[in-house]
Protein backbone atom coordinates (compact mmCIF):
# COMPACT_ATOMS: atom_id res chain seq x y z
CA UNK A 1 0.00 0.00 0.00
CA UNK A 2 1.28 3.18 -0.88
CA UNK A 3 0.59 6.72 -0.44
CA UNK A 4 2.00 10.27 -1.48
CA UNK A 5 0.88 12.15 1.74
CA UNK A 6 3.26 12.49 4.01
CA UNK A 7 0.43 11.99 6.89
CA UNK A 8 1.96 9.83 9.73
CA UNK A 9 -1.25 8.13 9.74
CA UNK A 10 -0.38 6.42 6.43
CA UNK A 11 1.53 3.36 6.78
CA UNK A 12 3.46 3.27 3.41
CA UNK A 13 4.07 6.51 1.38
CA UNK A 14 5.53 6.29 -2.02
CA UNK A 15 8.11 8.36 -1.22
CA UNK A 16 9.74 5.38 1.35
CA UNK A 17 10.13 3.43 -1.43
CA UNK A 18 9.55 0.54 1.01
CA UNK A 19 8.42 -2.96 -0.37
CA UNK A 20 9.62 -1.77 -4.00
CA UNK A 21 12.18 -4.75 -5.57
CA UNK A 22 13.43 -4.47 -8.72
CA UNK A 23 12.88 -8.16 -11.09
CA UNK A 24 14.85 -10.59 -10.75
CA UNK A 25 14.97 -12.28 -13.91
CA UNK A 26 15.52 -10.22 -17.44
CA UNK A 27 15.59 -11.56 -20.68
CA UNK A 28 19.35 -10.78 -20.47
CA UNK A 29 19.35 -14.01 -18.51
CA UNK A 30 18.80 -16.48 -20.93
CA UNK A 31 20.81 -18.58 -23.25
CA UNK A 32 20.46 -18.25 -27.02
CA UNK A 33 22.40 -20.02 -29.85
CA UNK A 34 20.86 -17.38 -32.48
CA UNK A 35 23.52 -14.62 -33.75
CA UNK A 36 24.29 -11.72 -31.73
CA UNK A 37 22.74 -9.22 -34.37
CA UNK A 38 19.59 -10.75 -34.30
CA UNK A 39 19.28 -10.92 -30.46
CA UNK A 40 19.76 -7.19 -30.61
CA UNK A 41 16.74 -6.78 -32.81
CA UNK A 42 14.91 -9.43 -30.78
CA UNK A 43 15.52 -7.94 -27.96
CA UNK A 44 14.19 -4.42 -29.14
CA UNK A 45 10.92 -5.99 -30.53
CA UNK A 46 10.61 -7.28 -26.52
CA UNK A 47 11.24 -3.72 -25.39
CA UNK A 48 7.94 -2.39 -27.28
CA UNK A 49 6.38 -4.93 -26.36
CA UNK A 50 6.99 -5.01 -22.66
CA UNK A 51 6.31 -1.08 -22.77
CA UNK A 52 2.60 -2.11 -23.76
CA UNK A 53 2.46 -4.70 -21.22
CA UNK A 54 4.55 -4.18 -18.44
CA UNK A 55 2.74 -7.29 -15.81
CA UNK A 56 2.98 -9.93 -18.59
CA UNK A 57 7.33 -9.24 -18.87
CA UNK A 58 8.47 -8.23 -15.37
CA UNK A 59 5.61 -10.00 -13.27
CA UNK A 60 4.93 -7.07 -11.00
CA UNK A 61 1.42 -6.14 -10.80
CA UNK A 62 0.48 -2.28 -12.31
CA UNK A 63 0.14 0.77 -9.90
CA UNK A 64 -3.63 2.22 -9.62
CA UNK A 65 -3.20 5.75 -8.73
CA UNK A 66 -6.37 6.79 -6.44
CA UNK A 67 -7.72 10.08 -5.28
CA UNK A 68 -9.67 9.64 -1.83
CA UNK A 69 -11.79 12.06 0.08
CA UNK A 70 -13.21 15.81 -0.60
CA UNK A 71 -9.30 16.84 0.18
CA UNK A 72 -7.70 14.81 -2.85
CA UNK A 73 -5.60 12.43 -0.73
CA UNK A 74 -3.53 10.83 -3.52
CA UNK A 75 -3.03 6.76 -2.60
CA UNK A 76 -1.50 4.16 -4.66
CA UNK A 77 -2.00 0.15 -4.63
CA UNK A 78 -1.55 -2.44 -6.79
CA UNK A 79 -3.97 -3.62 -9.23
CA UNK A 80 -3.58 -7.14 -8.01
CA UNK A 81 -3.84 -6.25 -4.31
CA UNK A 82 -6.97 -3.42 -5.02
CA UNK A 83 -8.67 -6.35 -7.42
CA UNK A 84 -9.33 -8.62 -4.26
CA UNK A 85 -12.17 -6.48 -3.53
CA UNK A 86 -14.95 -6.69 -6.16
CA UNK A 87 -16.16 -3.50 -6.27
CA UNK A 88 -12.28 -2.61 -7.85
CA UNK A 89 -12.61 -5.67 -10.08
CA UNK A 90 -15.76 -3.49 -12.08
CA UNK A 91 -14.42 -0.39 -11.57
CA UNK A 92 -11.01 -1.25 -13.43
CA UNK A 93 -12.82 -3.40 -16.34
CA UNK A 94 -13.91 0.21 -18.01
CA UNK A 95 -9.92 1.57 -17.29
CA UNK A 96 -8.12 -1.64 -18.94
CA UNK A 97 -7.58 0.27 -22.08
CA UNK A 98 -6.24 3.43 -20.16
CA UNK A 99 -2.73 3.96 -20.24
CA UNK A 100 -2.29 5.17 -16.35
CA UNK A 101 -5.04 3.62 -13.73
CA UNK A 102 -6.44 6.45 -11.89
CA UNK A 103 -9.76 5.90 -9.51
CA UNK A 104 -11.35 8.93 -7.84
CA UNK A 105 -13.57 8.13 -4.58
CA UNK A 106 -14.55 11.62 -3.66
CA UNK A 107 -16.67 10.65 -0.63
CA UNK A 108 -14.43 8.11 1.39
CA UNK A 109 -11.98 9.21 4.49
CA UNK A 110 -8.92 9.10 3.34
CA UNK A 111 -8.20 7.20 6.98
CA UNK A 112 -10.64 5.17 6.58
CA UNK A 113 -9.23 3.65 3.01
CA UNK A 114 -5.60 3.43 4.22
CA UNK A 115 -7.17 0.78 6.88
CA UNK A 116 -9.03 -0.33 3.77
CA UNK A 117 -6.05 -0.91 2.22
CA UNK A 118 -3.97 -1.92 4.95
CA UNK A 119 -6.32 -4.99 5.09
CA UNK A 120 -5.83 -6.30 1.53
CA UNK A 121 -2.38 -6.27 1.74
CA UNK A 122 -1.96 -7.75 5.38
CA UNK A 123 -5.55 -9.09 5.91
CA UNK A 124 -6.11 -6.96 9.26
CA UNK A 125 -5.82 -3.32 10.00
CA UNK A 126 -4.64 -1.38 13.03
CA UNK A 127 -5.66 -1.77 15.82
CA UNK A 128 -4.94 -5.34 15.19
CA UNK A 129 -7.43 -8.29 16.80
CA UNK A 130 -5.14 -10.97 18.76
CA UNK A 131 -5.78 -14.10 20.24
CA UNK A 132 -5.56 -14.40 23.86
CA UNK A 133 -4.09 -17.79 24.31
CA UNK A 134 -4.58 -17.68 28.21
CA UNK A 135 -8.23 -16.80 28.49
CA UNK A 136 -8.94 -18.04 24.81
CA UNK A 137 -10.20 -14.64 23.81
CA UNK A 138 -10.06 -12.49 21.34
CA UNK A 139 -8.40 -8.91 22.03
CA UNK A 140 -7.26 -5.98 21.01
CA UNK A 141 -3.61 -4.97 20.78
CA UNK A 142 -2.27 -1.88 22.35
CA UNK A 143 -3.42 1.16 20.58
CA UNK A 144 -0.16 2.24 19.78
CA UNK A 145 1.52 1.93 16.96
CA UNK A 146 5.75 1.60 16.60
CA UNK A 147 5.82 5.64 16.08
CA UNK A 148 4.18 6.11 19.08
CA UNK A 149 0.64 7.39 17.54
CA UNK A 150 -2.45 6.50 19.11
CA UNK A 151 -5.18 4.59 17.03
CA UNK A 152 -8.47 6.26 18.20
CA UNK A 153 -11.65 4.60 18.49
CA UNK A 154 -13.67 7.42 16.62
CA UNK A 155 -12.77 9.54 13.57
CA UNK A 156 -14.69 12.38 12.16
CA UNK A 157 -16.23 12.07 8.76
CA UNK A 158 -16.97 14.95 6.55
CA UNK A 159 -20.59 13.54 6.08
CA UNK A 160 -21.23 13.70 9.91
CA UNK A 161 -21.38 16.08 12.58
CA UNK A 162 -20.00 14.48 15.55
CA UNK A 163 -17.50 12.04 15.67
CA UNK A 164 -18.16 8.04 14.60
CA UNK A 165 -17.20 4.87 15.57
CA UNK A 166 -13.99 4.17 13.27
CA UNK A 167 -15.69 0.25 13.11
CA UNK A 168 -18.44 1.59 11.70
CA UNK A 169 -17.24 3.10 9.00
CA UNK A 170 -14.88 0.70 8.10
CA UNK A 171 -17.51 -1.85 8.05
CA UNK A 172 -19.96 0.34 5.58
CA UNK A 173 -16.46 0.72 3.53
CA UNK A 174 -16.24 -3.00 3.23
CA UNK A 175 -20.19 -3.23 2.35
CA UNK A 176 -19.43 -0.96 -0.51
CA UNK A 177 -16.56 -2.62 -1.96
CA UNK A 178 -17.77 -6.24 -1.54
CA UNK A 179 -15.52 -7.89 1.69
CA UNK A 180 -17.34 -9.67 3.70
CA UNK A 181 -14.58 -10.11 5.83
CA UNK A 182 -13.57 -7.34 6.55
CA UNK A 183 -17.28 -6.06 7.57
CA UNK A 184 -17.29 -9.48 10.23
CA UNK A 185 -13.73 -8.16 11.03
CA UNK A 186 -14.80 -4.56 12.18
CA UNK A 187 -17.74 -6.19 13.34
CA UNK A 188 -15.63 -8.31 15.97
CA UNK A 189 -13.54 -5.08 16.92
CA UNK A 190 -16.36 -3.23 17.84
CA UNK A 191 -17.88 -5.63 19.63
CA UNK A 192 -14.58 -4.97 22.12
CA UNK A 193 -15.28 -1.28 22.50
CA UNK A 194 -16.64 -0.16 26.05
CA UNK A 195 -17.26 3.75 27.52
CA UNK A 196 -18.32 4.86 24.38
CA UNK A 197 -20.64 8.42 24.37
CA UNK A 198 -24.03 7.94 23.89
CA UNK A 199 -24.18 10.73 20.79
CA UNK A 200 -20.99 8.68 19.23
CA UNK A 201 -23.23 5.68 19.55
CA UNK A 202 -26.01 7.02 18.15
CA UNK A 203 -24.62 9.36 15.30
CA UNK A 204 -23.15 5.63 14.42
CA UNK A 205 -25.93 4.03 14.28
CA UNK A 206 -27.50 6.65 12.10
CA UNK A 207 -24.39 6.69 9.63
CA UNK A 208 -24.90 2.51 9.51
CA UNK A 209 -28.42 3.01 8.58
CA UNK A 210 -27.44 5.09 5.82
CA UNK A 211 -24.48 3.17 4.12
CA UNK A 212 -26.13 -0.24 4.59
CA UNK A 213 -28.96 -1.83 2.64
CA UNK A 214 -32.49 -2.79 4.67
CA UNK A 215 -31.45 -6.34 4.62
CA UNK A 216 -28.17 -6.05 6.45
CA UNK A 217 -28.59 -8.04 9.90
CA UNK A 218 -25.11 -7.34 11.34
CA UNK A 219 -24.24 -4.40 12.38
CA UNK A 220 -27.83 -2.53 12.61
CA UNK A 221 -28.91 -5.12 14.86
CA UNK A 222 -25.46 -4.71 16.76
CA UNK A 223 -26.62 -1.04 17.52
CA UNK A 224 -30.25 -2.10 18.40
CA UNK A 225 -29.12 -4.59 21.06
CA UNK A 226 -25.98 -2.13 22.20
CA UNK A 227 -28.94 0.37 22.71
CA UNK A 228 -31.34 -1.98 24.67
CA UNK A 229 -28.79 -2.95 26.90
CA UNK A 230 -28.04 0.22 28.04
CA UNK A 231 -31.93 1.38 27.97
CA UNK A 232 -30.82 3.14 31.66
CA UNK A 233 -28.39 4.94 30.01
CA UNK A 234 -30.06 5.76 27.07
CA UNK A 235 -33.62 7.07 28.28
CA UNK A 236 -32.21 9.67 30.11
CA UNK A 237 -30.16 11.10 27.55
CA UNK A 238 -30.80 14.22 26.05
CA UNK A 239 -28.85 13.33 22.73
CA UNK A 240 -31.73 10.30 22.68
CA UNK A 241 -34.32 12.84 22.57
CA UNK A 242 -32.91 15.06 20.10
CA UNK A 243 -32.44 12.10 17.51
CA UNK A 244 -35.75 10.68 17.92
CA UNK A 245 -36.76 13.94 17.75
CA UNK A 246 -35.62 14.82 14.14
CA UNK A 247 -35.97 10.76 13.05
CA UNK A 248 -35.49 10.79 9.40
CA UNK A 249 -34.59 7.36 9.78
CA UNK A 250 -35.28 3.60 10.05
CA UNK A 251 -33.57 3.22 13.10
CA UNK A 252 -36.29 4.29 15.45
CA UNK A 253 -39.06 2.20 14.37
CA UNK A 254 -36.61 -1.08 14.17
CA UNK A 255 -35.36 0.04 17.90
CA UNK A 256 -39.34 -0.11 19.06
CA UNK A 257 -39.74 -2.96 17.26
CA UNK A 258 -36.36 -4.55 19.19
CA UNK A 259 -37.75 -3.61 22.23
CA UNK A 260 -41.17 -4.74 21.77
CA UNK A 261 -39.55 -8.46 21.44
CA UNK A 262 -37.32 -7.62 24.33
CA UNK A 263 -40.35 -7.24 26.45
CA UNK A 264 -42.30 -9.96 25.41
CA UNK A 265 -39.49 -12.34 26.07
CA UNK A 266 -39.11 -11.25 29.14
CA UNK A 267 -42.42 -11.75 30.28
CA UNK A 268 -42.40 -14.72 28.62
CA UNK A 269 -39.68 -16.35 30.82
CA UNK A 270 -40.73 -14.95 34.05
CA UNK A 271 -44.71 -15.44 34.18
CA UNK A 272 -46.18 -18.69 34.80
CA UNK A 273 -47.04 -20.98 31.96
CA UNK A 274 -50.92 -20.83 30.82
CA UNK A 275 -53.06 -23.44 28.88
CA UNK A 276 -53.58 -22.33 25.89
CA UNK A 277 -56.34 -24.11 25.79
CA UNK A 278 -58.28 -22.76 27.67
Amino acid sequence: MFTKSTSTKQSFSKGSKHGKSSSSFTKESGVSKRRHEHRRRTQSVTNVSTASSPTAASGISPIVTLVIGPEQRIFAAHDDVLTRAPYFVNVLKYSAESSTKRIALPEESPEIFSSVLEYLYKGDYFPRLVHNKKRNTWEMEPSEDVRGSKSESTIYHHSSEGPLLKDTVIYCAAEKYGLEELKRLALRKQGLQCGVQCSTILSSARYAYAHTPETDSKLRAHFLALIIRSRSTFKRSGTMQLEMFNGGTQLFFDLFVALCNHVDDVGAQTSPRTNRYM
